[in-house]
């Protein structure tokens, strides 16, 4: 399995200098088989725009996840040239809102006029839309567990994803904390968490906030990057990604979250260059 980090900011882009090493681009990873093109991408934000360097002129053909429908996670839908193609086959699992609505529908709530001038069903290519709610899959080969987490202002998934030799779980937008404040005041190890999380290979986690920052801010719906690797600890997990930046969190502070962690387990702060091989 490869997985390919395209976008690791949350909230909104990061365009400037300052942020050029981690790269400014909001949410999106591709997945592939080994020697394989991407078939699977968790998340559309701005970063998938980024697809299109991976495919070797090719289109993108296979199946997109969105953990929810915040404006970080879906923005890049239609400016990806890799998907809006006329060859290009897409699946796109969009989360269940309980309403009754379709989820066509419930994607053009914010992807149509006057908000936008191309509607979802207005993409080149082959596309579907699928429902998607708490359950197991069977996604381009991929088996993934669905399971509902805590996050502020629509429902939010976390998945966790296995080819059958290797295991990544991808929860970029989390916020334990609204489930109490936990054993060590960053949130509790809920089950769904620990659900996806345990006996892993990877964890690409939230870390918008930091410790000192999630009593002030905790109320937009995240975690602290010290929750993301005292979850990893608890679930077995060798290799946490920090993830989904704050906006304006230079690079320099960057480097410097890294030197937070003495090593147990291995901390990552994702880059939109960092390529996993597992």
């Amino acid at each position: 399995m490869r997985v390919t980090f395209l976008g690791v900011r949350g909230s909104t882009p990061a365009p400037g200098e300052e942020f050029l090493r981690y790269g400014g681009h909001t949410s999106c990873v591709a997945i592939a088989h080994d020697g394989e093109a991407p078939s699977l991408l968790l998340d559309a934000g701005t970063g998938i725009r980024r697809t299109s360097s991976l495919m070797n002129g090719e289109p993108f053909r296979g199946s997109i996840l969105l953990t929810h429908l915040h404006w970080d996670h879906v923005q890049g839908l239609p400016f990806c040239d890799a998907t809006d193609r006329t060859d290009a086959r897409v699946t796109l699992f969009v989360p269940d809102q309980l309403d009754g609505s379709d989820p066509l529908e419930v994607l053009s709530r914010g992807m149509s006029p006057p908000h936008f001038p191309v509607r979802a069903d207005e993409l080149r290519g082959e596309w579907s839309f699928v429902s998607l709610s708490a359950s197991s899959l069977e996604v381009e080969g991929f088996s993934v567990l669905v399971e509902e987490i805590p996050h502020k202002g629509g429902r939010t998934y976390g998945f966790r994803v296995s080819d059958g030799s290797a295991t990544v779980v991808y929860m970029p937008d989390h916020c334990p904390s609204a489930l109490g404040p936990g054993p060590d005041g960053l949130g509790e190890y809920h089950q769904a968490a620990l659900s996806l999380c345990e006996g892993a290979d990877v964890l690409i986690h939230d870390a918008q906030l930091l410790r000192e920052e999630l009593e002030a801010e905790a109320y937009f719906g995240h975690a602290a990057a010290e929750y993301a690797v005292e979850l990893a600890r608890h679930a077995n997990i060798a290799h946490v990604v920090l993830f989904h930046h704050k906006q304006n969190r230079v690079d320099d502070d960057l480097d410097a979250l890294a030197t937070r962690f003495d090593g147990d387990p291995q901390v990552t702060v994702a880059t939109q260059r960092t390529v996993l091989e597992l």
